[in-house]
C-alpha cells in the first residue's frame, strides 16, 4: 500500500493532447511525442502518481505495463472533461476488502459522510465576512439539517436531509451571479458546466486513490448500486466538494472564470479548448494544496473499514475550521 511519505513525493500531471500525438514508455519515462516525433514531454515513471491525459492519443502498451510496475495511473479523459477510462495500479485482487464491502448494510457511515459534508458547507458559509440575512438564516438551516441527519433512521431521510441542505447551500454561497439551480451534466449555463470540470477533475482524484487501495469503487454506501456508476467515489467526494465551489466563487469574484470563456453548443455550455489549461491550474492549486489532506482520509478510511469500525469513527475531512 502506497504510504503519506510516499505519496508526498508523488506528481499529479496534465497533459492535453493535439491530433497525432503518442504516449510512450521510454527508459522508465514516461514521454510523450508530437506527430512528428519530436518530445513534448518527458517524466519519470518513479515520480508519477496520477496522469490526467486530455483528448485524443495512442498509448503504447508497454507504458501500460510500466503503469502497474511503478503504481500510476492514467486517467483518460476526453477534451470535455469526461472521464472515461482509469488505468493502471489498481488493487483488484483486496477480495477480503469487497467481502466486508458487500456484507456492510448499515447507514452509519453514511450519516458520518453527510455530516461531514454539511459542516464543510457550513463553514464555507461562515467564512463570509458580511453575512446576509439569508446567509445567516440559511447557516441556520443547515445547523438544523445536519443536526436532523445525525439522527436519521434510513438512508432515504438522510438524502432528504442532504439535498435540502445542498439546495440552500448553492442559493446562498452562488449569490455573486444568478443562480437557476445545480443540474449536473446538462451544462445549461456557465456555472454549472464549471463545477462539472471541477467536480470531475476532484471526482478522478478521488476513484484513483480508492483504486490504489483496492476498493470496489462501484459499490457505496451512501450512493446505493446503479448500474455503471461509481457509487463509492460519489459517496467520498462529498465532504471535498467545498473546494471546488469556493474555487468557483473566488474566480468569478476575480474575473478568472467568466462566461466568455464558453461557448454554447447545442444549448449546452461547452469550455473553449484553448481555456482548458487555465481552468485545469484554477482547480489543480487548490486540490494540490489539500492533496496530503486528502490521501489521509481515504487511507483512514480503508483502515476503518477493514476494522470494521463504527461510523463516528470513519475519518473527518475539515475544509475549514467553523466560525
Amino acid at each position: 500500500m502506497l504510504t503519506a511519505p510516499d505519496f508526498k513525493k508523488k506528481q499529479i500531471v496534465f497533459i492535453f493532447f493535439n491530433e497525432g500525438e503518442k504516449m510512450a514508455l521510454s527508459n522508465s519515462n514516461l514521454v510523450v511525442r508530437k506527430a512528428d516525433g519530436s518530445i513534448k514531454f518527458q517524466c519519470t515513471c518513479y515520480r508519477l502518481f496520477l496522469v490526467f491525459a486530455i483528448g485524443h492519443c495512442s498509448v503504447t502498451s508497454a507504458l501500460l505495463q510500466a503503469a502497474k510496475k511503478f503504481g500510476f495511473f492514467l486517467a483518460m479523459m476526453t477534451a470535455g472533461f469526461r472521464l472515461y477510462s482509469l488505468i493502471g495500479a489498481e488493487k483488484d485482487g483486496n477480495n477480503l476488502l469487497h467481502r466486508k464491502q458487500y456484507s456492510y448494510s448499515g447507514i452509519d457511515i453514511a450519516i458520518q459522510i453527510t455530516c461531514n459534508k454539511i459542516s464543510n458547507q457550513l463553514a464555507e458559509l461562515k467564512s463570509v465576512r458580511q453575512k446576509s440575512i439569508a446567509v445567516k438564516e440559511a447557516i441556520s438551516a443547515l445547523s438544523e439539517y445536519r443536526g436532523k441527519a445525525e439522527q436519521a433512521q434510513n438512508l432515504n431521510e438522510l438524502l432528504a436531509y442532504e439535498g435540502l441542505a445542498s439546495k440552500m447551500y448553492f442559493r446562498n454561497h452562488f449569490n455573486n451571479i444568478p443562480w437557476n439551480g445545480r443540474q449536473p451534466r446538462v451544462k445549461r449555463d456557465y456555472l454549472n458546466a464549471t463545477l462539472d470540470i471541477g467536480y470531475t477533475l476532484l471526482f478522478t482524484f478521488i476513484d484513483t486513490l480508492l483504486s490504489s487501495y483496492g476498493f470496489d469503487t462501484y459499490y457505496g454506501v451512501m450512493h446505493r448500486q446503479f448500474y455503471m456508476r461509481k457509487s463509492l467515489t460519489c459517496d467520498l467526494v462529498e465532504p471535498f466538494r467545498p473546494i471546488i465551489d469556493h474555487t468557483i466563487k473566488k474566480g468569478i469574484n476575480l474575473r478568472e472564470i467568466k462566461e466568455s470563456d464558453f461557448l454554447q453548443i447545442n444549448g449546452q455550455y461547452r469550455l473553449k479548448w484553448e481555456e482548458s489549461s487555465r481552468y485545469v491550474k484554477i482547480f489543480m492549486l487548490p486540490l494540490l494544496e489539500n492533496k496530503e489532506e486528502i490521501f489521509l482520509y481515504i487511507q483512514r478510511y480503508y483502515r476503518a473499514f477493514m476494522k470494521e469500525l463504527p461510523g463516528k469513527e470513519f475519518p473527518v475531512y475539515a475544509y475549514m475550521e467553523e466560525q
